[in-house]
């Protein structure tokens, strides 16, 4: 925080433009909320997007509702899933957050 200080008075200094001594800063901010916040989040969805592409019959998948299931059949915007035997769920592809065919089962 004191070198955005720094920065802000050696822009400040006498005959410059104080306009400067303001935009420095804010152009700090704006990188530093690229890298901690946006950037992340573009990957995060990239990697989802990608996931749901992938999605193949018989994946263990769980849903935003938190529902579990394993994959029966996939349409272009809709995935069929077996929740239980005989038992078919019809959900959006966007509904599918995970897979879970890695994950310990629970005892």
């Amino acid at each position: 925080m004191n070198m955005l200080f720094f920065i802000a008075q050696a822009a400040a200094a006498p005959g410059a433009n104080p306009l400067t001594g303001m935009l420095i800063p804010m152009l700090v901010i704006i990188v530093i909320f690229y890298f901690f916040m946006i950037r992340p989040q573009v990957k995060r969805q990239k990697e989802l997007r990608a996931f749901r592409d992938k999605l193949a019959k018989g994946d263990k998948i769980v849903t935003t509702g938190g529902i579990y299931g394993k994959v029966v059949e996939i349409k272009e915007t809709t995935v069929i899933m077996e929740v239980d035997n005989n038992v078919n769920l019809k959900v959006d592809k966007a509904a599918v957050i995970k897979d879970m065919s890695d994950a310990q089962q629970p005892r």
